[in-house]
């Protein structure tokens, strides 16, 4: 039969064994929510009764076997196992009691997801336009305009690298900063 120890503040440790498992049981509840989780532990076959004791950061169990005595340790949410026994000074055992079962997670059960709706086909990409280029995806090809021609009455016109986007004059063929290929 399983054994449940009252930790305080809605939180229960539930002990069971099968066998040769352990299985701890941590279950917390304030309102408007629930919280479950279980972890299990090869110990060997129970010769006693399981024990519990508060410690500064959480609570021990001590399962005592055929073999010896095995400790989990639970801190929050967290089960391990441990092979350091609880100091008596700074540990105070807790009340445990049998119990008929473990309680099932409270939680409604899942429903079943219905299957997704097929998705319409994509429509193809319309042609981009940015400034003087045009870019289509069927066929894929891009078009750039004319090359922009300077003249000694056109204003000054800066260029820029496109890979690093340091100043390059208008003959340069390969960015001073970078080395990308700008013709």
């Amino acid at each position: 039969m399983p054994y449940v120890c009252e930790l305080g503040r809605g939180q229960r440790v539930y002990l069971d064994h099968q066998g040769t498992q352990t299985i701890v049981t941590t279950a917390s509840s304030s309102p408007g929510q629930q919280q479950q989780s279980s972890s299990s532990f090869n110990t060997g076959s129970w010769t006693a009764p399981p024990e519990i004791f508060q410690i500064a950061n959480g609570v021990t169990v001590k399962i005592t076997t055929e073999a010896g005595s095995r400790f989990i340790q639970i801190q929050g949410n967290s089960i391990s196992t441990t092979a350091v026994a609880p100091a008596q000074i700074s540990s105070q055992q807790l009340q445990i009691q049998q119990v008929d079962s473990i309680p099932a997670s409270s939680m409604p059960p899942m429903q079943p997801m219905q299957p997704m709706k097929p998705m319409e086909p994509m429509k193809p990409m319309e042609p981009m336009n940015m400034g003087n280029m045009q870019m289509s995806t069927n066929p894929m090809e891009m078009r750039m305009g004319s090359p922009i021609s300077v003249s000694e009455s056109t204003p000054l016109v800066r260029r820029f690298c496109p890979q690093c986007g340091s100043n390059v004059e208008l003959s340069d063929r390969f960015c001073w900063s970078c080395g990308h290929r700008l013709i």
